[in-house]
This record gives C-alpha cells, sequence and structure tokens, in this order.
C-alpha cells in the first residue's frame, strides 16, 4: 500500500511551494499525494473573482491544473484532491488521519494581505491538532527540495528522541546526512549530563539505520535562535523538532519554542507530537 502524503491548498503561492516540497519527498519516498482545498467562510471574492454559485467549478479547474502541472514530476506516483467544508485545520487533520497519511505538509505565510488566504493563518492549528508529523514552509522562500542536511536539536526531555524514527525515514529517502544537535540550556551538570547521554542514544539509532550524521553542542540561551542560526550556518534543508504542546480544556496551543519556529523559521520545519506519535516503517 503507498504512503500518503496530505498538502493544504488555498492556490496561495506559499501553499503552492508547500506542494512543489511535497512533490520532491513523494517522489523519494514513492508515495502518492492529496490536496485539500476547505470552503471556509465568505472569503471567495478576495481569492476568486467569480461568483459564489461558479465557486465549485473554479476551485475544481484550479485543482485539476495542478495535478496536469505536477503529476509528470511523480515518478509514476498520483496526485488526486478532496474538497471540503469546515474548520481548516480540523479537515485537513481528519482526512490525514482517514487517509492514514504520514505527512502533512503545508504552507506558513504568504507575502501580506489576501495573499496569505487561510493557509498561514491556520498552520499552527494545523501542527497543534495533528496525529501525523507535519512539515510547514514558509512563503516567499526559495530553498533546495532535496533534503540533503536535517537539523535535529535535542534538549533534556525525555520526549525529544521521539522525532527520530521519522527524521531518519525521510533522510533515507534522500540520502540526508543528520546534524544532532545538543542544546545546553542549564549549568547543572545532571541536565548536561541527560542531553549527552540522548545525543549518544542517536547516534547509536542512525550507525544502526545507516544513516549519516554529525553532532555538535551548543550553550543556547535562546533554543530557537541557537538553532536557526546553526540550520543557516549549514545551509539546512529541514529542521527536526518536537511540538511541546499544551492542552487545557477550552484551548490548543504551541509551546513557545515551537510556534516560534512555524512561524519565523526560513527552513522548512518537521513537527511532531510527542503523546500522538504514529512511527511508519520503510
Amino acid at each position: 500500500m503507498s504512503k500518503k502524503i496530505v498538502v493544504g491548498i488555498d492556490f496561495s503561492s506559499c501553499s503552492i511551494n508547500a506542494l512543489e516540497h511535497s512533490v520532491s519527498i513523494a517522489k523519494k519516498a514513492r508515495a502518492n499525494i492529496t490536496m485539500v482545498w476547505v470552503n471556509h467562510l465568505d472569503y471567495s471574492k478576495e481569492i476568486f473573482s467569480v461568483e459564489p454559485k461558479q465557486l465549485g467549478d473554479e476551485v475544481e479547474d484550479r485543482l485539476n491544473g495542478l495535478i496536469k502541472k505536477y503529476t509528470p514530476l511523480m515518478g509514476g506516483q498520483s496526485i488526486d484532491y478532496k474538497i471540503t467544508k469546515g474548520k481548516i485545520y480540523k479537515e485537513i487533520c481528519d482526512i490525514a488521519d482517514e487517509m492514514e497519511a504520514f505527512l502533512i505538509i503545508v504552507g506558513t505565510h504568504g507575502s501580506s494581505g489576501f495573499e496569505e488566504f487561510w493557509i498561514g493563518s491556520n498552520a499552527n492549528r494545523i501542527v497543534s491538532s495533528s496525529k501525523i508529523p507535519t512539515i510547514t514552509i514558509r512563503g516567499g522562500i526559495d530553498i533546495g527540495r532535496d533534503l540533503k542536511r536535517i537539523v535535529m536539536p535535542f534538549d533534556s526531555t525525555k520526549v525529544t528522541r521521539q522525532k527520530m524514527p521519522i527524521t531518519a525515514l525521510l533522510a533515507s529517502y534522500f540520502h540526508s546526512e543528520i546534524h544532532l544537535l545538543g542544546l545546553f540550556t542549564s549549568s547543572l551538570d545532571d541536565i548536561r549530563f541527560r542531553v549527552r547521554n540522548y545525543i549518544l542514544q542517536a547516534e547509536d539509532y542512525f550507525k544502526e539505520h545507516n544513516i549519516r550524521y554529525q553532532t555538535t553542542f551548543l550553550e543556547a540561551h535562546n533554543i530557537t535562535e541557537s538553532i536557526l542560526d546553526y540550520s543557516k550556518k549549514i545551509d539546512a534543508n529541514l529542521i527536526s523538532i518536537m511540538t511541546e504542546q499544551e492542552t487545557s480544556t477550552s484551548n490548543i496551543w504551541l509551546g513557545p519554542y515551537a510556534a516560534q519556529m512555524v512561524n519565523h523559521s526560513p527552513i522548512p520545519v518537521l513537527s511532531v507530537h510527542a503523546d500522538k506519535i504514529k512511527f511508519y516503517n520503510g
């Protein structure tokens, strides 16, 4: 059974950029792509120059145009689409879950105004709610779509290691080099020991899976800045993080570090949520 990737589409340059990244991954992973377009409130006048009653036909025409354009680049894999209605983040997450997708890929920001459409404003909610690892990609960012270098930061939390299987899977498709980044955020010996120990476990894991890696330790007063500075320095193509998600009775939100990464990283971010994670083999 072929793997599946779900891509949120609103026809902004931001979401098309996400689609193009998904095509690169799908070809290597032998995965099929399903684009999801969600009819949400009354934004059709700003996005489409058609009457509301013609909106469905216009959306289908555009989606079929994307299928025609990108199918030849898929290496024999397929692209299809689903049109639905409701809360954007919920629809995308529900469809990905129903399809047992192994990845969701969405754009985070367009240029300005309505160029952003709905994907950018819903990216954090998609990451927060998803049971499935999610890659978010900033709009307007021209970055190599081959995942040659993946940055994988480690802190002192137990869940920091749970992003290893999906990161290793992506690395295996692209013969990537993983940069293990040990982050010291405290001077306490037991916390620093824990970070070093997790890095040693990661090194063993990637040796076992025949994946190239490098290890670096950093004193990190600001986690987000430290990761981004290092990632830019090595010209990384992906950063793999845990979401640090917290929940309350009425709200779902990302931890501050994860939200900063999703919102501000010029490099695509793979977000994995610990207690919802699904692991997929080869």
